[in-house]
C-alpha cells in the first residue's frame, strides 16, 4: 500500500462524496476521526472492508479497484483522519 496511490485513489473515486473527509449522502458518517471511532471504522481492516463490499449509501468498489489501491487509500484516510483533513 502508498499513501500517494491513495490520495489518487480517493480523488478520482472518493472525493465527490468525501471531499474534506466530509459524506454528502449521510453528514453523520463522515471520514473524520471522530466519526470513523463512533462507527467502528477506524482501522485500515474496517475501512478496506467498507470499500470493498460498500454498505447502505455506498456503493462496492471490488470491481474497480485493485486490492493494492483499496489498501492505499484506507491508509490514506486514516492518515488524513488523524490529520485532521
Amino acid at each position: 500500500a502508498d499513501i500517494e496511490i491513495g490520495a489518487k485513489v480517493f480523488n478520482a473515486n472518493c472525493a465527490a462524496c468525501h471531499m474534506g473527509g466530509g459524506n454528502n449522502i449521510n453528514p453523520a458518517k463522515t471520514l473524520k476521526q471522530d466519526a470513523l471511532t463512533a462507527n467502528g471504522k477506524d482501522s485500515i481492516e474496517a475501512i478496506v472492508a467498507q470499500v470493498t463490499n460498500g454498505k447502505g449509501a455506498m456503493p462496492a468498489f471490488k470491481s474497480r479497484l485493485s486490492e493494492e489501491q483499496i489498501q492505499s487509500v484506507a491508509m490514506y484516510v486514516l492518515d488524513k483522519a488523524e490529520k485532521g483533513w
